[in-house]
């Protein structure tokens, strides 16, 4: 797929694709009606920060698809330095692109930041219900914390993940950067066995 085809989303693009709602979606949706879609929903990891937009993982994983015969459209609404409550903020937004699927990414930030972990998963958990309720089937993304966090915390932290895609009935990557050190190419070969269940040819 062309890098054109992945779109990416930053806190200046949220706030205008706000303004303008639904016009918009029309535009987005354009492209190829026939193809389905699927939401890249994350923070830096996702947006792709400080790489070009044909390198970052949702380019990447649209080429894969269209590869192994998958007609979905990657839309790629990581915003760097986002949190769970922010990334909540924005889901009604999201819904509106209608997602098939949506790879949930998100969290990294808030561990980083100390964040009570109450409130964390309390915020994926509304984020991934959100998707649900809209029939679109999700992928948590698990992250884990450097080990000067200290040991429970970084346990609890990683635990978070899996504890909320249990409780949603939701498909779970356990570590969204297992061997991979944030290299995009590797990104999408560890994703792609957790992804793939969830497509339709």
């Amino acid at each position: 797929m062309r890098a054109r085809d992945v779109l990416p989303v930053t806190h200046a693009a949220v706030a205008l694709l706000v303004a303008v709602g639904t016009a918009l979606c029309v535009v987005v949706g354009a492209a190829r009606a026939e193809d389905r879609v699927i939401v890249a929903f994350g923070d830096s990891l996702t947006a792709g920060h400080g790489v070009a937009t044909d390198e970052t993982y949702p380019a990447l994983l649209a080429a894969r698809l269209r590869a192994e015969g998958y007609a979905y459209r990657v839309v790629n609404a990581g915003v760097s330095g986002d949190t769970t409550a922010g990334a909540l903020r924005r889901v009604d937004w999201t819904l509106k692109l209608k997602p098939d699927v949506a790879i949930v990414e998100i969290g990294a930030n808030d561990g980083l930041r100390g964040q009570d972990l109450a409130s964390v998963r309390a915020n994926l958990d509304a984020i991934v219900a959100r998707f649900q309720s809209a029939r679109t089937r999700v992928l948590v993304a698990g992250m884990r914390l450097p080990p000067n966090y200290g040991a429970r915390y970084g346990t609890d932290f990683l635990r978070l993940f899996a504890e909320v895609a249990k409780r949603r009935d939701a498909a779970l990557m356990p570590f969204f950067l297992d061997g991979v050190a944030g290299d995009a190419r590797f990104n999408v070969d560890r994703l792609w066995p957790y992804l793939r269940p969830l497509l339709v040819k």
